[in-house]
């Protein structure tokens, strides 16, 4: 990773994870699609990973009484399945028709966030077994699951403390399985892969804790609302990008 690509990397790193402080979910569903442009998928969704494990745990050892184990434990065996899913997925299909899809579900669930009007509807427990399963296959193709996740805990939760502490507890649930399995594909034994994420642990450290003091002052609503956006144009940019080619 060249100098430029590095400092690049570290900018997008600390605002994402300043999200991340913010709201318990959103670094990598806002960094990947950025990242893609400079740095092959298949390298950007294991760095990212590293990070969203090290960001989880760091968040989770402030935020642990909020943690509602009985809504994790109803994700859990649907998430490990779709993690299974997708990593397969990811290491058999090119790199081509994943943008393409990451592209179309940022636009769709940009679009839909804007849109809607009402609250979250409230979701019963049997929507854990879709969501986590969905959640597993994104979060192993993309590192996106934990969207999903925190729709399906905000649907449940009403305690603003036990969101973000729930839905930071899930991408961290749903991180831990990834690493295993990542491991064990070999995924995280590319050349410069572990040098790279300690190179921006610092970046992630400072979008904690500026996400963290906002926390208390800052709606995580308005937050969402500038993330639509964001996550609009990223996803515009890479449907350009795949079919621009063609």
């Amino acid at each position: 990773m060249s100098p430029e690509i590095l400092a690049l990397t570290a900018l997008v790193t600390a605002c994402t994870y300043l999200v991340f402080g913010l709201t318990g979910f959103g670094s990598t569903v806002l960094a990947l699609p950025l990242l893609v442009h400079v740095i092959p998928l298949k390298f950007a969704v294991p760095m990212l990973l590293l990070l969203d494990l090290v960001a989880g745990m760091l968040l989770i050892s402030r935020a642990r009484r909020g943690v509602r184990l009985d809504e994790l434990g109803r994700l859990f065996p649907f998430m490990f399945a779709g993690i299974a899913l997708g990593l397969t997925l990811l290491i058999r299909l090119p790199e081509a028709p994943l943008l393409a899809a990451l592209g179309f579900f940022l636009l769709a669930y940009a679009i839909h966030g804007t849109t809607r009007r009402a609250g979250p509807p409230r979701l019963s427990r049997a929507w854990s077994a879709p969501i986590g399963l969905a959640a597993g296959v994104l979060g192993a193709l993309f590192g996106t699951g934990g969207v999903l996740t925190a729709l399906y805990i905000g649907a449940r939760l009403d305690d603003k403390e036990e969101l973000r502490a729930t839905a930071a507890a899930a991408v961290l649930l749903n991180t831990s399985m990834r690493v295993i399995l990542f491991g064990a594909a070999g995924l995280l034994a590319q050349d410069g892969l572990v040098t790279a994420a300690l190179l921006l642990l610092p970046s992630v450290f400072i979008g904690l804790f500026l996400g963290s003091r906002l926390h208390a002052a800052i709606s995580p609503g308005r937050v969402v609302r500038v993330i639509y956006v964001v996550l609009a144009i990223a996803g515009i940019s890479l449907l350009v990008r795949v079919f621009g080619s063609y």
